[in-house]
């Protein structure tokens, strides 16, 4: 980014300029929100559960992680008004190194999966802090630039999201499986020196919260449309990458590491075809394009539901990337003239819901799995997905009919 795209615009008038290597701080925060978010999916092999049918255990991950993030976005704004947004994002960064090293400390042999969740509970409180205050910080970059903004920050957090993967599956075999996780321990131990010399513009740290304004943000119908269709989307998205691991070993019997790989080209598939979508959106007809991505999705659903060998595999997790990857794209290029101003307290509460959606539905998947078998993992995107395509044509004939009143 720019330098000129790192201006601060404060609640007046008055522009301060905000520091290039605090943009890039900042925006790095996502990388990590993306490895805390993404943590589970890639971590269930090396903890052995991909040995056992236990899937009301890994499920019980997902909703202890839902919980934290849930309890943390609760207390957030008073966290944020107390300490500022350098002190919260140092806190958070201690929080997840201290959940790490806490469940390197309890081997998967000798300790219950219930002391493992409650570390898993810790890491969703540090991800719920964590976006609270880089939704704060990264407000008056989104101001100056918010379409660059929203797609780098994306784009950091999609490689977040391939980087735990890519470490997991290269470490598998390599290390134990206290040295893996003190390894991605480091990671949020290397940010919490870089956020504690940060110094955020004083206008930043003074978090105003209302509920009356709150309210009348989300009586929006740009806002509650978006919200909904985020809740649907990132269930679809965290079902497969929670779960494709195990579903890979278990219906084709490769290696852990093979499945830890293929996790990471889902989310590598996810990033690369959003950045993509990004650059031809201006030329080609939307309409196409939302039943191409439909039609990949629900394609690549079926192939990995029926597939028994791994080309079937990487074949149904490229269609499901690509199809994903165009999702949000879209709805933001319809519904983003839609939405309330921006500020934190909205767009943390949007990302909150959607985030409770992407966990619920790996934990459903646990009971689902428990009852039907692990097949049933694919059905749910499946029809997460036709559902997805039904609120977007909502939002399409919202957006025309709005451009109409505008007209006249």
């Amino acid at each position: 980014m720019s330098e000129t795209a790192a201006k601060c615009i404060s609640d007046g008038a008055a522009r301060r300029p905000l520091s290039p290597g605090l943009v890039r701080k900042t925006l790095a925060g996502f990388m990590l929100s993306g490895l805390l978010f993404a943590f589970l999916g890639a971590i269930l092999p090396v903890w052995r559960h991909h040995l056992t049918e236990d899937y009301l255990t890994v499920g019980n991950y997902f909703l202890s992680m839902n919980l934290g993030i849930l309890a943390a976005f609760s207390a957030a704004y008073r966290l944020l008004s107390k300490l500022g947004i350098g002190a919260a994002l140092v806190l958070a960064c201690s929080l997840a190194c201290a959940a790490f090293a806490y469940l390197a400390l309890i081997p998967p042999t000798f300790f219950s999966p219930w002391w493992r969740i409650a570390g898993v509970f810790a890491i969703g409180c540090a991800a719920g802090l964590l976006n609270s205050a880089l939704f704060h910080a990264i407000a008056p970059i989104y101001r100056h630039e918010p379409s660059a903004t929203a797609n780098l920050a994306g784009a950091a957090f999609g490689l977040g999201c391939v980087l735990v993967a890519v470490l997991v599956a290269g470490t598998f075999y390599v290390y134990t499986v206290a040295s893996i996780l003190v390894f991605i321990a480091l990671i949020p131990g290397f940010f919490i020196p870089a956020y504690a010399r940060a110094s955020f513009p004083a206008e930043l740290s003074k978090v105003r919260f209302s509920w009356r304004q709150r309210s009348s943000d989300y009586r929006s119908t740009g806002a509650v449309l978006f919200s909904l269709l985020l809740f649907f989307q990132f269930g679809n998205e965290w079902a497969i990458a929670g779960w494709l691991p195990l579903f890979l070993i278990h219906r084709l019997g490769i290696s852990p590491e093979a499945s830890l790989e293929m996790l990471a080209l889902y989310w590598l598939a996810l990033l690369v075809g959003r950045t993509v979508v990004l650059r031809v959106l201006p030329s080609v007809h939307h309409a196409k394009l939302l039943m191409a991505s439909v039609m990949a999705a629900l394609m690549g659903c079926t192939i990995l539901i029926s597939t028994n060998n791994r080309f079937g595999a990487v074949m149904g997790i490229l269609l499901v990337g690509g199809g994903f990857a165009s999702v949000y794209p879209l709805v933001m290029e319809k519904i983003g003239r839609r939405l309330p101003e921006y500020h934190a307290g909205l767009y943390n509460g949007i990302f909150s819901l959607a985030v409770t959606g992407g966990m619920l539905a790996p934990w459903s998947l646990g009971y689902f799995s428990h009852l039907w078998g692990i097949r049933v993992v694919m059905a749910l995107p499946l029809l997460g997905t036709i559902m997805v395509f039904l609120l977007l044509v909502v939002i399409w004939a919202e957006a025309k009919f709005w451009d109409s009143v505008e007209l006249k």
